[in-house]
């Protein structure tokens, strides 16, 4: 020992010098770490904005298949089953064709009854023609579906899209009138009682009619809750600015978030309650200080304050689109898998093991996504 700590003194003589030349090499590595995390944190977000080649190929080859089609040809059957209050009723606002196709399949799939589904996708006047062509050709089976042009929401002023638009951040996922129409669920179905709103990145894979007998207690909202576990953990303070007295007086800091992406929602104690004035009250408030995150789950928390009954947790699995420790279990038991995140199943960065799930909704032996180079 004696001879090793001689050989040692002598050949680093100065041992204060070395201590801070090896201090000096960790922080230049750690700075080196942390400017690749932010570097793909960044590449990661600008991939889950951008089109995939395969699948704007898509939309522009059954956009120009449906405009050669006979007006009569461009028309859904059963129309008469979409103002059927006794029916389940599904609602998906997208611009993704393949997306709603996955949502579409799986609902139907996963239903004892299908006769008496009914689907309503909602798009904009982009979209709708690709989105109304995928759908003539490849039906719901029994279900019944529509595919509405937002354009064509004749109550939608130009005002309210700017008000929309001038709302949020930079990320068009969050400046897109299509994520801010589920605060009008009472205005696009007026002769709707209750209606059951998915986002276009989950998955059905239980049937969903026993959630129509759930007991709202006089509430509008149904959803599962954020807070437990270790994926999505959301309180209140951590999108919503409490500390501004216009919201701090009203709302308590620690109060559970909930998930949007497989919502009920009771319209008719929505229009008692006039629950979209309270979204615009909202709405304005952000637009004159920086009071919450973007996005619609901050304004829905709090437009839905008191307002929201909790659904077990098995109802709704979040946490596909971003966390790589989402059980098995957890997953294979859910009524509705949520890929919400920015790894999305389509997208070439989508969490391997978890994409079989959405997947086998999706027939990549079909003729426009072969052409396109869709595959799995």
């Amino acid at each position: 020992m004696e001879a090793t700590l001689f050989k040692a003194a002598t050949i680093y003589n100065d041992c204060a010098a070395m201590a801070s030349k090896l201090r000096a090499m960790e922080q230049n590595f750690e700075e080196q770490v942390r400017t690749q995390k932010n570097q793909a944190t960044y590449l990661t977000h600008l991939a889950s904005r951008t089109t995939p080649k395969g699948l704007h190929c898509l939309s522009m080859r059954l956009t120009t298949d449906y405009f050669e089609l006979h007006p009569k040809d461009q028309l859904f059957p059963k129309q008469q089953n979409l103002n059927n209050p006794d029916l389940y009723h599904y609602a998906v606002f997208s611009d993704n064709v393949l997306a709603c196709a996955v949502v579409v399949n799986s609902t139907v799939s996963a239903s004892m009854e299908p006769e008496k589904v009914a689907l309503h996708v909602v798009t904009d006047a982009v979209n709708f023609p690709a989105m109304t062509m995928w759908f003539l050709l490849n039906p719901p089976g029994k279900a019944t579906i529509e595919v509405k042009n937002i354009d064509d929401l004749s109550w939608i002023s130009s005002k309210r899209v700017s008000m929309l638009k001038e709302h949020d951040s930079g990320d068009s996922r969050y400046t897109s009138v299509l994520n801010h129409l589920r605060f009008y669920l009472p205005e696009i179905f007026p002769s709707l009682d209750k209606i059951v709103l998915l986002d276009h990145d989950v998955v059905v894979q239980r049937d969903l009619k026993s959630l129509w007998r759930t007991n709202m207690q006089g509430k509008v909202n149904g959803a599962v809750e954020n807070c437990e576990g270790n994926l999505s953990f959301r309180q209140m303070y951590m999108l919503v600015n409490i500390s501004d007295p216009s919201l701090g007086r009203n709302f308590d800091a620690k109060a559970c978030a909930w998930a949007f992406g497989m919502n009920l929602f009771d319209l008719r104690e929505w229009r008692r309650q006039n629950i979209t004035a309270l979204y615009h009250k909202y709405l304005e408030l952000g637009k004159k200080q920086q009071v919450w995150k973007s996005g619609s789950l901050p304004l829905g928390l709090v437009a839905f304050y008191n307002q929201t009954v909790f659904l077990d947790r098995r109802w709704h699995v979040l946490g596909l689109g971003y966390e790589s420790g989402v059980q098995p279990l957890d997953i294979e038991r859910a009524a509705v898998i949520h890929y919400d995140g920015d790894m999305k199943p389509w997208l070439e960065i989508g969490i391997s093991k978890y994409k079989n799930y959405w997947s086998k909704y999706v027939n990549y032996d079909h003729p426009y996504l072969q052409s396109c180079n869709i595959h799995e």
